[in-house]
């Protein structure tokens, strides 16, 4: 079983500071000198490039311990291999609970993954925060009132994105659409339907895929066959790439949009063919460290810094531990703002107090808040276009709520 996890030493410490506090049992997963969180990654399986999320988080979290914890404690971060299988996320999940006592589940990714443990965690009063997934679902307070949204802009609300720009650009254009066939994949439908309205039916074609399916060329021809002149594709990344290639492939010119889950250009865009995705949109909410405009960037800089020294065989190039450092660098605030109680009632206190949180590594003007009533974190983006060697960002700042 592959997995990764961090621990620092544990130091000596005098174990009537601890009960001076709360107590060990309120306190689930905390000692005098530990604080222990979970997570599950696909580090094998169809998305294994995702790995790339946990092996950033597990780095910031070592960086932190050398500098001393959070509150005098250091963080010891399981990160368990899933292989992005729900069945698996569960098993692992309950090791986490039930063997390993954490104190709280941390951006395990995927939207069928996190929601095949909420009801689970939720039996066990267990926080699941930052979760990597930017299904719109999860702001549900009412299904998921323990639970927040990851450090990224929902998909729902990227999509909604994408049907403005394309009627801004022609009101009578018609949608096609790929998607994953499970809520990752349907939260940009339910997007595109909540702009469109009463015309959906009528404009969008739309095609699903498996994850474990080894091609989707065929879905690609039939969605050229429908006519239309936007193509959303709304893909991991493996998919997205054969969807850019496929669609250049055939002579296929529409408008397109990629979601930012799958704008990496070392696992997407050059795989796909660079000429291939030359003009492709696409939104977001970080910093590219591969964008020249960032280059003296003290943020970028801290990242580079941060890479070298503690995920030193880690992409550059892969935006995925730039996520990783956002999340990370937002569970640590939420941490810090406990102080000494960690129970689970003050850990989503503090997880839902959040306000004008500045991250170095998100888009100048984007802050993270929440509130008892609002569990998204961030909410606005920024279009971008790739224009054969970077992403070109353009335009304002923009909500899709």
């Amino acid at each position: 079983m592959r997995s990764f996890t961090y621990s620092a030493a544990v130091s000596i410490v005098a174990i009537a500071t601890f009960s001076a506090t709360a107590s060990a049992a309120e306190m689930r997963g905390v000692t005098a000198t530990e604080i222990k969180i979970g997570q599950t990654m696909p580090y094998s399986g169809p998305v294994s490039a995702f790995g790339a999320l946990g092996k950033g988080e597990v780095g910031y979290f070592k960086m932190v311990n050398e500098r001393g914890g959070i509150n005098g404690r250091k963080v010891n971060l399981i990160s368990l291999d899933d292989s992005y299988a729900p069945p698996k996320t569960v098993e692992q999940t309950r090791r986490l609970v039930e063997s390993d006592e954490v104190a709280l589940i941390f951006s395990s990714i995927g939207t069928a993954h996190n929601t095949a443990i909420a009801k689970y965690l939720q039996s066990k009063n267990i926080p699941q925060l930052f979760l990597a997934s930017g299904a719109s679902k999860f702001a549900d307070i009412t299904q998921y009132p323990q639970a927040t949204v990851g450090v990224q802009a929902p998909f729902r609300y990227e999509a909604r994105l994408y049907a403005r720009h394309a009627l801004a650009k022609n009101p009578n254009a018609k949608f096609a659409v790929i998607s994953q066939n499970d809520d990752f994949g349907r939260d940009y439908l339910l997007g595109l339907k909540d702009v469109l309205g009463e015309k959906y039916d009528s404009v969008v074609t739309s095609a699903t895929y498996e994850i474990q399916e080894p091609t989707i060329d065929s879905q690609i021809v039939k969605l050229k066959a429908s006519g239309a002149d936007v193509f959303v594709i709304a893909a991991t990344p493996k998919f997205a790439a054969q969807a850019i290639r496929k669609s250049f492939e055939i002579g296929w010119r529409p408008m397109t949009f990629l979601s930012n889950v799958a704008v990496w250009i070392s696992t997407v865009m050059e795989p796909a063919g660079v000429e291939a995705g030359t003009g492709i949109l696409s939104t977001a909410y970080v910093k590219d460290p591969d964008d020249p405009a960032w280059a003296n960037d003290a943020g970028v800089k801290g990242w580079r810094e941060f890479m070298k020294k503690y995920v030193p065989e880690g992409d550059l190039h892969d935006t995925n531990y730039v996520n990783a450092y956002n999340s990370a660098m937002a569970l640590e605030a939420v941490l810090k703002a406990c102080g000494d109680d960690l129970s689970t009632e003050n850990i989503l206190k503090q997880a839902y107090s959040i306000k004008d949180l500045e991250l170095p590594m998100l888009l100048p003007g984007i802050k993270v808040n929440t509130s008892a009533t609002d569990h998204v974190p961030v909410d606005q983006m920024q279009f971008m276009r790739f224009n054969g060697k970077t992403w070109e960002r353009f335009g304002e700042l923009l909500t899709g709520n």
